[in-house]
């Protein structure tokens, strides 16, 4: 709920709208030469001494140059704008376990993997593999359905571009801290709504211990500060239960006007991916979003980008009622992700 003490609206780097940055450098981030050789150095020193993927960790990924640009990125991701994109990851020059060692080895200086499916995925594979859009156990990642605004279940995402659309597929994100201070603005009943909870299916990736659905509230006003977890479709899967109450006219408004302000030239700020860009996000401040795409017809030309999510050591403190969704709230732990039992860590080098 909104609490008595929240701000009408909230303040700082996050509250950013899209074109007021779209022509700005400073989320861009350029690989240089030197970066570049010290990740191929990392990656064959970690093939050279057998370290498996699931154990690459800074300490055996050595990157001296590029470490503290990593360094610098993670503060802007916690406590600035809240994404960057870096440009140039030599995914041309390597094969896949030399791509996946690549970008698992950068992403450890950000945050720990969690798993991102049932299968006990870390590495996720966003490609259209021809799962049915319209079943609402589907995720939507492999598909080439568009996806609506949303944040992913980890304090961190990161994706990598192997191989971009024939068209179509824009990415797009926007500022949930910007957009609850315009809901606030416009219409405050609405922003209690979106703080109060809403009932959320799980699709089938039910934890032990815990129920098909769960009931969380979209916006949380906690420590002084705004946290969004977001995804409609979820919310619109948990519709089709019998035992789920319907969603009220004003629920469905305020949906509505979250979507709208998101995907508005005001909010958004749209990206077209190259291949060997990388982004990362932080899903407590940032809503993302993908327009449908067709593919090419050669299946080595099929849009493909690699996903991490990522559990920060010393990130935000989170409400208790994100435990719904990140199975623990508690810093320092591997918070995030999908939990279910019987679930073993894999790193997939196709997507499944």
């Amino acid at each position: 709920m909104v609490h008595s003490n929240a701000p009408a609206s909230y303040e700082g780097p996050a509250n950013w709208r899209g074109p007021n940055i779209r022509n700005s450098e400073d989320w861009h981030i350029n690989l240089t030469k030197s970066h570049i050789s010290e990740i191929k150095k990392a990656v064959q020193r970690s093939i050279d001494n057998r370290i498996p993927i699931l154990e690459l960790i800074p300490e055996c990924f050595h990157l001296p140059r590029l470490a503290q640009v990593l360094q610098t990125t993670y503060q802007e991701l916690l406590y600035g704008r809240g994404f960057v994109v870096f440009h140039g990851m030599p995914v041309q020059d390597l094969n896949r376990e030399e791509i996946i060692r690549a970008y698992v080895g950068i992403g450890s200086w950000l945050g720990e993997p969690v798993p991102q499916n049932q299968k006990g995925h870390i590495l996720g594979h966003v490609k259209d593999i021809g799962f049915d859009h319209t079943n609402p156990q589907t995720r939507i990642y492999g598909t080439s359905y568009r996806q609506l605004y949303h944040t992913d279940g980890s304090d961190l995402v990161g994706l990598l571009c192997l191989q971009k659309a024939k068209s179509g597929g824009v990415f797009s994100l926007a500022s949930s801290v910007a957009i609850f201070n315009e809901i606030a603005r416009r219409r405050p009943d609405l922003a209690k709504v979106l703080s109060s909870p809403f009932v959320v299916d799980r699709k089938g990736e039910v934890p032990d211990g815990k129920q098909d659905t769960y009931e969380i509230e979209i916006f949380h006003h906690y420590k002084h500060r705004l946290l969004t977890i977001h995804d409609r479709v979820f919310i619109n899967a948990a519709q089709h239960r019998d035992y789920v109450p319907r969603l009220t006219d004003q629920q469905i408004e305020a949906l509505d006007l979250l979507d709208d302000l998101a995907g508005s030239e005001e909010f958004r700020l749209d990206y077209e991916w190259q291949q060997g860009d990388m982004n990362f996000a932080h899903n407590h401040q940032i809503l993302h979003a993908r327009t449908g795409y067709e593919d090419y017809p050669e299946l080595d030309r099929k849009r493909h980008l690699l996903r991490l999510w990522l559990s920060t050591k010393d990130g935000w403190e989170l409400p208790p009622i994100f435990a719904e969704k990140f199975g623990t709230v508690e810093r320092g732990q591997r918070r995030g992700g999908i939990h279910v039992p019987g679930m073993k860590l894999t790193v997939p080098f196709e997507a499944e």
